[in-house]
């Protein structure tokens, strides 16, 4: 049976941020759909962990970034679940660091797939069903390393700010059609991908968070949980960042 929150698709949800916020949304009510591509049994898992709390999810798999899969993507969900009235925009693929000289098209290109190409596909798939609910909500995952140009991560940053300015126009454009559009930039939230990173470099990123603390998945998650709220019903356009402080002022 569909949650009372109606039903969320959460991408990239098998592991790191996707998961913790698929189960926050699976505890506020939704139905939740959880994307994966690869890790099969790490999606079911999550999608059986927010059974086992009371709440109702299913797993389905799909490149995010065809054109194709995307299409069967969100009607299979639709079909199965319920028309997707909550779109978690989360998945990603790596984010090597590259030397400007070495820098190509496709090194911008492997950025632009996920970070623009993806949810331009999946909102289009989407949007037909959140018109005929009366409106929806499009939450992106983007990250605030567009307010700390890193060297090397050039491509990753350019596909991240234009992630947040399609975050914008879409929130006039779709408004009208009572769909919200919002960003949570993420500060340096560690997650499974990040293991081999050593104490040392943690407790030097910490020791510029003005909150004193590396954040949480569970902080990020509450963000989305709250955008996918009725009490932000009126929000619509704006980048939420959630690092601590990081990124206030010259540190």
């Amino acid at each position: 049976m569909p949650g009372k929150g109606g039903v969320a698709l959460v991408t990239g949800a098998s592991r790191g941020l996707g998961a913790v916020i698929a189960r926050r949304l699976g505890a506020d009510g939704h139905t939740v759909a959880v994307n994966y591509h690869s890790g099969e049994d790490d999606a079911r898992r999550v999608a059986a962990g927010v059974r086992d709390a009371g709440g109702s999810a299913e797993a389905f798999e799909g490149d995010v970034t065809d054109e194709a899969a995307t299409a069967a993507l969100v009607a299979r969900v639709a079909d199965r679940l319920g028309p997707v009235g909550v779109l978690v925009l989360n998945a990603t693929g790596p984010q090597p660091k590259v030397a400007f000289e070495d820098l190509t098209w496709d090194t911008h290109l492997d950025q632009l797939r996920f970070f623009v190409k993806s949810p331009t596909l999946l909102l289009q798939a989407a949007l037909p069903g959140m018109r005929a609910l009366g409106g929806g909500r499009v939450i992106q995952i983007g990250s605030d390393i567009t307010d700390r140009a890193l060297p090397g991560m050039s491509a990753y940053i350019a596909a991240k700010a234009a992630q947040y300015e399609l975050t914008r126009a879409w929130a006039r454009e779709l408004g009208p059609y009572g769909v919200t559009v919002n960003l949570v930039a993420p500060g340096f939230i560690p997650v499974e991908r990040h293991a081999g990173i050593g104490p040392e470099e943690l407790a030097a990123y910490r020791d510029r968070v003005p909150l004193g603390r590396m954040g949480t998945p569970e902080d990020v998650a509450g963000a989305v949980s709250y955008l996918a709220s009725a009490g932000a019903a009126f929000v619509t356009g704006q980048r939420v960042v959630v690092n601590g402080g990081h990124t206030v002022g010259t540190l």
